[in-house]
């Protein structure tokens, strides 16, 4: 199953699993005995209810505040990525015209790599595996080792580009190992298991009309949401809300500049 699918399919399982809760409480409102629903009933059902909904809200606000952190990481890693191309690019300029062919050798390992991740408007973050560097990419640090530097600058800038190299493979490694959603399934399994039980509360005390069936329809599309944005946002690297590629493409771009002078 595609994880942008199965995200997806979630969501939409969280909604019918609470709404359809929600009118079995309706449905049960109207079937169980009268001293079930007396004000003392109410107010235990009340009590339970609102443990509960403290309970929901506080993990629902938690999930919500990691998964933006872990999706924010994720994209400040990339933006680094590419500045550290930049930065490579750079050096390899300072460096003279010895460095050009290693510059359009990263040039290259730069358009390949994003083609091989970027297939259209699919992130293919399987082709980030450690065991799938590409020929391009060993030729260049080859070639960026094979320089023999004749000055101090250039002993320089050699030794920062293999650093700031190494430092975007060891990145490129983390990406690929935190493809995996962080989020625990059986957090996602009990929040809507809270919130499945507290709207099976709401309907039970609530007479169906037209105002109470549109409030619990808002209130099952607004928690389904919740639970899809949770998801999407620790699975930065497909679905619906993919990191963009718009920082190797100025890369590659600026890579492009400087070759061109």
């Amino acid at each position: 199953m595609e994880p942008a699918l199965s995200t997806l399919i979630v969501a939409c399982i969280t909604f019918v699993c609470t709404f359809g809760a929600a009118i079995c409480g309706i449905v049960l409102h109207a079937k169980l005995p009268e001293h079930h629903l007396d004000s003392d009933s109410k107010d235990v059902v009340k009590l339970v209810m609102g443990l509960i909904a403290t309970m929901a809200a506080l993990v629902l606000g938690l999930l919500i505040a990691s998964a933006q952190t872990f999706y924010s990481s994720q994209n400040s890693e990339m933006q680094k990525v590419a500045a550290n191309i930049i930065q490579i690019s750079r050096l390899l300029t300072d460096y003279g015209p010895a460095a050009d062919k290693v510059q359009d050798l990263l040039r290259q390992a730069v358009l390949t790599t994003h083609d091989r991740i970027w297939s259209g408007n699919v992130m293919r973050i399987e082709n980030l595996d450690p065991t799938k560097i590409t020929a391009r990419s060993d030729q260049f640090f080859d070639d960026l080792q094979a320089l023999s530097p004749s000055t101090e600058a250039q002993r320089f800038a050699q030794a920062q580009a293999l650093q700031l190299g190494t430092d975007i493979l060891q990145t490129r490694m983390m990406f690929f190992e935190q493809s995996v959603s962080p989020v625990p399934w059986p957090f996602v399994v009990i929040l809507i298991s809270w919130i499945t039980v507290l709207f099976l509360g709401f309907g039970l005390f609530a007479r169906l009309h037209m105002t109470v069936a549109c409030a619990l329809l808002i209130g099952a599309l607004s928690v389904s949401a919740a639970v899809f944005l949770i998801l999407e946002l620790n699975r930065p690297y497909s679905g619906f809300i993919q990191l963009s590629d718009a920082p190797l493409v100025r890369a590659a771009a600026a890579i492009g500049a400087v070759t061109q002078r």
